[in-house]
């Protein structure tokens, strides 16, 4: 079997969305891979859980977080400032292998654990100022799989979904952050324990 990153042809655009571009490899990381990954994150990472304000309300967020980089910028979204350590050598590892894939350069990785179906993460789009004017997000999931969700900003009747498998990655570049939203959207399926890496570079 050749390498995981040597078959161009695995790529292909995701969805007709007008105005993105979105890219999805479902097998970017191999089973055994996905899950020691997994079971190293869950372990090992120090998890926080921030309250953020929606309509003057102060609210637990329904899921946990944390940031690495491989510099000292912090990340601010959804007024919450987070303060990154540095990359460990298994997400330093993965970052290497989204590079050379993606031919990006990526920064800093948030990382977001879905507990259960309950958590989630509403309609946002990934465009603070210091991600720049068209940024680049690279998305990998590891455990259970979750349907992620976009719509247009201007025609929120316009919505798109796909269920993110653990191993896949997915791209967002362009102007996708300009023209649409994303979101995991809460289910009342029991679905079991969900990490999210997104890494993205902080100008």
């Amino acid at each position: 079997m050749e390498g995981l990153f040597d078959q161009e042809n695995t790529w292909y655009q995701l969805l007709d969305m007008p105005q993105a571009e979105v890219y999805y490899y479902p097998d970017f990381l191999e089973p055994n891979q996905q899950k020691k990954l997994f079971d190293h994150l869950k372990k090992q990472v120090n998890w926080q859980q921030d309250n953020i304000k929606v309509f003057g309300k102060i609210y637990a967020q329904p899921r946990l977080t944390a940031l690495f980089a491989d510099n000292e910028k912090s990340y601010t979204y959804s007024s919450i400032t987070m303060h990154p350590a540095l990359f460990p050598t298994a997400l330093l590892e993965l970052k290497q292998k989204i590079e050379q894939k993606t031919k990006c350069v990526f920064t800093t990785c948030l990382l977001n654990l879905y507990r259960d179906g309950q958590d989630s993460n509403g309609w946002h789009a990934d465009d603070e100022k210091e991600l720049g004017k068209n940024p680049i997000i690279a998305s990998v999931s590891l455990g259970a799989p979750r349907f992620f969700k976009f719509r247009d900003k201007k025609n929120k009747a316009d919505t798109r979904k796909i269920l993110l498998e653990p191993g896949s990655l997915l791209l967002m570049k362009g102007s996708t952050q300009h023209h649409w939203q994303h979101q995991v959207p809460k289910t009342a399926k029991q679905v079991g324990e969900r990490i999210n890496l997104t890494f993205r570079k902080i100008d």
